[in-house]
């Protein structure tokens, strides 16, 4: 007897429906065909001992199984459940009226329980695209598939709740969700806040002006400035997220397995990759591709701890992400994409030392030492941060002060105001939503000075030598600047704060 079930494949962030086709007839053995990958070929083992050990069995004739589109490479342990229905439906074990209206996925244990799988999300996503009447999975992942309105999701535990559901008995019912009501929940009470931060009120309103323009920005000071405690809280001051950011980002962190018990995320990643980490865990790939660090911190910060300690080529390969906001992995039989638009948060020493310009210790690095710790970081990377600042440590005064900090919420509250008048002036352009995706062109136009501006500028980049790339960054750091405070024109005082954020342009920074 031949039965049809379906499973689901992901590629990228979106998956792709597997047609299990299981027919049994007269002699032995068990073949299954369709490109599967190890742990497929080994489900036989795990589905023979689940069943078993639930009552059923697999029936001793010949079992043909084809996962198509054939030339399609399915992978992992999440097709079990698929095949351990199939095979029972089509040895007469439970009934087969109804199997293939479901999407049926899930990693089987011994004893016929389920493991969670990775891509619950875009798998669901493509199940109701495809009119499926359900979704059945492992209670792990039943949140966030369950955000996708007008399809029945079963959370199941084990595998007899789907095989008594098919028989007609039982009582598994549909998990539903209040998907805005999830997506708003928690939306103003981020982990981190600012009020937490003593002191540095100039790097607060630095942090403020990158979050307001989207703002690449590098934080250069001695060990225990509070570089990382800043750094943590920049996602509690960037504007909410709205429900197409909240899915886009739950569905990367769905494929790569890392989702919470949240189910829908509705707080801005943030991601601080160790600085040994390698090409492929930094952009994603691998022989079955998964999103990188810069995917999963898609809509949210990537944090990256003491720059110049990352090796050199595993920051080269982030300049085209930065500026393409996402990432291509190309095999020879496939190509996936992944969505990687974030905000670059740099952390380092001003030395190998830790404390170059710090007036309270000692400097030992040479300037041999200083040039080859600077020369780490590349030219073309640093042309994609616009703004530099030194953090110095807080004062004694600061830190015993017990006056509460500005809240996170109210920082966000300006934040938003100032990236609502970038949404009405880029509503026309397809890939500009922010002013620091600005190109030369848009920077002529939306931030023209007036003279005595550009005699200010002319006048700093002269006495600062400021070099030639740090023009443009300068005049959009400036244009956010002016629309936190909904000037229309960049004014010269809007000009003279942004020369300050460009500390590692002046010539002779390092002595």
């Amino acid at each position: 007897m031949l039965v049809k079930v379906f499973g689901s494949a992901v590629f990228g962030v979106e998956a792709t429906t597997i047609t299990v086709e299981v027919n049994i007839d007269k002699g032995i053995g068990y073949h299954l065909v369709g490109l599967p990958d190890n742990a497929i070929k080994e489900s036989s083992y795990r589905i023979a001992a689940a069943l078993k050990n639930n009552g059923y069995n697999l029936p001793g004739k010949k079992i043909t199984i084809n996962m198509a589109p054939a030339d399609l490479r399915k992978e992992g342990s999440a097709y079990d459940l698929t095949l351990a229905i199939g095979i029972l439906a089509a040895s007469d074990q439970i009934k087969s009226d109804e199997v293939n209206k479901y999407i049926i996925m899930g990693e089987l244990s011994l004893d016929g329980s389920l493991q969670p799988i990775k891509g619950a999300l875009p798998i669901a996503i493509k199940a109701k695209e495809e009119g499926f009447k359900g979704f059945f999975l492992p209670m792990q992942n039943v949140k966030e598939a369950a955000i996708v309105a007008g399809l029945d999701v079963y959370g199941i535990e084990n595998v007899l709740q789907v095989i008594d559901f098919f028989e007609g008995k039982g009582t598994l019912e549909p998990t539903t969700i209040d998907t805005r009501a999830e997506f708003y929940k928690d939306l103003d009470f981020p982990e981190f806040d600012f009020s937490d931060v003593k002191g540095q009120e100039s790097i607060k309103r630095c942090m403020e002006i990158a979050a307001a323009g989207g703002h690449n920005i590098i934080l250069i000071g001695p060990p225990g400035a509070g570089k990382t405690m800043l750094a943590k809280r920049l996602p509690s001051i960037l504007p909410p997220m709205t429900l197409r950011e909240a899915l886009e980002t739950t569905k990367i962190h769905s494929v790569a397995g890392k989702l919470k018990e949240a189910g829908l995320m509705n707080q801005r990643p943030f991601r601080s990759p160790h600085h040994t980490i390698s090409n492929v865990a930094l952009v994603g790939g691998g022989s079955y591709p998964q999103p990188g660090e810069i995917s999963m911190a898609h809509n949210g910060v990537l944090f990256l701890d003491e720059l110049p300690e990352f090796k050199r080529d595993v920051l080269e390969v982030m300049r085209q992400p930065l500026e393409d906001r996402e990432v291509t992995i190309s095999r020879a039989k496939f190509t996936v994409t992944y969505p990687s638009s974030f905000m670059l948060v740099a952390s380092m020493n001003p030395s190998p030392s830790g404390f170059f310009n710090d007036p309270d210790a000692p400097q030992t690095s040479s300037p041999h030492e200083m040039q080859r710790y600077m020369s780490k970081i590349s030219g073309p990377l640093l042309d994609r941060i616009d703004i530099h600042i030194e953090v110095t440590p807080v004062p004694f005064e600061k830190l015993s002060d017990d006056r509460k900090a500005e809240a996170s919420v109210d920082i966000r509250k300006r934040v938003t105001a100032a990236r609502e008048f970038q949404s009405l002036r880029f509503a026309e352009m397809e890939n500009v939503h922010y002013n620091a995706q600005m190109n030369t062109k848009l920077i002529r136009e939306y931030c023209a000075l007036d003279d005595p501006s550009k005699q200010l500028l002319k006048t700093a980049m002269e006495r600062l030598n400021l070099s030639a790339r740090a023009y443009d960054r300068i005049l959009k750091v400036a244009r956010t600047i002016a629309d936190l405070e909904a000037s229309p024109k960049v004014e010269s005082m809007h000009i003279s704060e942004a020369i300050q954020y460009r500390s590692l342009d002046r010539d002779g920074w390092l002595g």
